[in-house]
């Protein structure tokens, strides 16, 4: 994710925080200084912002280790002024494996809170729950209180938050992945509604709440949706035939001669015998113009690391694989030739015709 820097790796998964986390922790610390001018309390505000978001990171590798179980792996974990995102490489295929997936980070702040609140009980420091909330209460005892919180609120049936998966895997055991997805989007959007509604009377910050519900509801309907139409649809069907390849010896120059011409924005790579050795993406291309110029040659600055497909493979994996490459185009290679490429562009291209031709009613689902 762009605006953000690595502050560690933790199991194997890098750890980052976006720059407007540092924003919001500085704004947290003049908060208090404003209102207290005192250092104690200044540091003890900033500890427990800090604190919380400990919380979360522990709760996103929840998510990650339970994921990592199903041979799932986590590209990486940001800290966001919202939260986290611990970034999946795909999501479970069977439902349970969702459900588990889910339901493992709320699981491990409600260990947090009842760790806290068997401490706060063997040394007699427990008040009762209507006395805790996020601003008043001892440090441990408004910990507690929060992660409560967010096992509460990540537990609403509605995406993206971890309910609204819980939902979906739940509706998948009996029905299929599409329809309990759209189920499960309405609920959400509805929920969104209701908090929106709510926001203009009582706290505007649940508007916030209820555009990112919304938003969400809505990827995850869209995302249903495109699986459900790429169900048993092969590479070669969606795939384009008619594109432009570089060699190895060529310079960059010819690369933007072809950007520049209306052709497509990654490159594969072929060697004269018809071997596929590489992919030079757009961004690699202007990462290496930014440094070297256009005389810098195609072999120096293509990944020889890159994700290829079979013309025979299904498509409703295309777009992960196209996440996973972090590129627009993926080769499709029969018996080490080149033979097509799908591109993002395609594909969105190919599902809005096969929309245009059911007469925009969304695809037939498949059972999950």
């Amino acid at each position: 994710m762009s605006w953000s820097f690595k502050i560690g790796k933790l199991f194997g998964i890098d750890v980052f925080v976006h720059f407007t986390f540092l924003l919001l922790l500085g704004f947290i610390g003049l908060s208090h200084w404003i209102q207290t001018r005192e250092l104690a309390a200044t540091l003890s505000g900033v500890g427990f912002f800090v604190a919380l978001f400990v919380c979360v990171l522990l709760h996103e590798f929840g998510h990650a280790l339970t994921a990592r179980r199903y041979g799932i792996k986590t590209r990486d974990i940001t800290l966001l002024p919202i939260g986290g995102l611990a970034r999946l490489e795909r999501m479970p295929d069977k439902p349970m494996q969702e459900f588990w997936v889910a339901v493992a980070g709320p699981a491990v702040n409600v260990v947090i809170a009842g760790a806290i609140f068997a401490y706060l009980f063997a040394t007699s420091a427990l008040v009762p729950m209507e006395q805790l909330s996020v601003t008043d209460g001892s440090f441990l005892a408004r910990l507690a209180a929060v992660n409560v919180f967010l096992v509460l609120f990540n537990m609403l049936p509605a995406f993206p938050m971890d309910g609204g998966r819980v939902l979906r895997s739940l509706l998948a055991t009996r029905m299929d992945y599409s329809r309990a997805t759209n189920i499960a989007a309405r609920l959400g959007q509805f929920m969104a509604f209701v908090f929106g509604f709510v926001g203009l009377f009582w706290n505007p910050f649940l508007i916030f709440i209820a555009l990112f519900v919304w938003i969400g509801a809505q990827q995850e309907a869209g995302l249903a949706q495109m699986k459900s139409a790429l169900v048993n649809t092969p590479m070669r069907a969606v795939m384009i035939t008619e594109f432009r390849t570089l060699a190895p010896d060529e310079t960059l120059a010819r690369a933007v001669e072809h950007i520049l011409a209306g052709f497509q924005q990654d490159f594969p790579v072929v060697e004269r015998d018809g071997r596929l050795v590489g992919m030079l993406t757009r961004s690699d291309l202007i990462r290496a113009l930014s440094g070297g110029g256009s005389t810098a040659l195609v072999g120096d600055e293509m990944q020889r690391k890159f994700q290829t497909a079979g013309p025979m493979d299904m498509a409703e994996g295309a777009l992960e694989r196209l996440q996973e490459c972090a590129c627009l185009s993926l080769p499709v290679v029969q018996n080490g030739r080149l033979v097509g490429l799908l591109t993002a562009e395609n594909l969105g291209e190919f599902l809005m015709i096969q929309t245009a031709l059911r007469g925009g009613k969304p695809a037939p689902a498949t059972p999950a």
